[in-house]
């Protein structure tokens, strides 16, 4: 009976100098290019190690495979989004709960489309390494800074959480159609911009609520 072959997605060790560190962030920005290049059925270790000077070996030190490359450049974007959010939010603390929106989608979304093409193609990516568990991880996180923000609103909220729950769905949901849509670049200005007044809609009207219905 042959044996289940399980796929090594971790980094092979984890950079600890200033070298080591500049290197790795070489090879993930090169993943990045070839994917957008070539696409990932031919992006290939040895192509991600030449667009990044750096030899197969090296890239080797750190990534065992292309799957841990992928999941590797995902982990980074996801992270940094996690990181804008959070600071994002943290801006906030103390505000009315109506100045807390436009703030809060315009750093998510800025963060999640920055660069619109490598987004969409780490979007195409996310199923082959396990983006679902980053894009959980990731979420845990927004979802903390934000009830954290709430939580600190000059109006209380009757339920923080279930209102930074609702604000995290409406605005993964928006990143969701803008990455499937044929022209994301052309929506990104229009569905920021509602989505700017259906999160401060949202969160004006909870501040009214004395508590939530049985």
């Amino acid at each position: 009976m042959a044996q289940r072959v399980e796929m090594v997605l971790e980094p092979r060790k984890s950079p600890v100098q200033a070298r080591s560190t500049a290197s790795v962030d070489a090879i993930l920005t090169a993943t990045i290019q070839v994917l957008l290049n070539i696409g990932k059925e031919r992006l290939t270790t040895t192509a991600v190690a030449a667009r990044a000077g750096v030899a197969v070996g090296t890239l080797y030190q750190y990534f065992p495979n292309k799957s841990a490359l992928l999941q590797a450049v995902l982990l980074r974007h996801m992270n940094h989004v996690a990181e804008t959010v959070e600071a994002a939010c943290s801006a906030q603390h103390g505000r009315p709960v109506e100045e807390m929106a436009e703030p809060l989608v315009t750093e998510f979304l800025r963060a999640k489309m920055q660069d619109v093409r490598a987004s969409v193609a780490m979007y195409a990516v996310s199923n082959d390494v396990d983006g679902a568990m980053i894009a959980k991880q990731t979420g845990v996180r927004v979802l903390r800074a934000m009830v954290a923000m709430l939580r600190t609103a000059r109006e209380p909220l009757a339920d923080p959480l279930l209102a930074a729950s609702m604000v995290q769905g409406a605005m993964a949901g928006v990143s969701r159609r803008l990455l499937e849509s044929d022209d994301p670049e052309a929506l990104l200005r229009p569905m920021r911009a509602e989505l700017i007044v259906f999160v401060g809609g949202y969160l004006e009207n909870c501040t009214g609520r004395s508590g939530l219905p049985l």
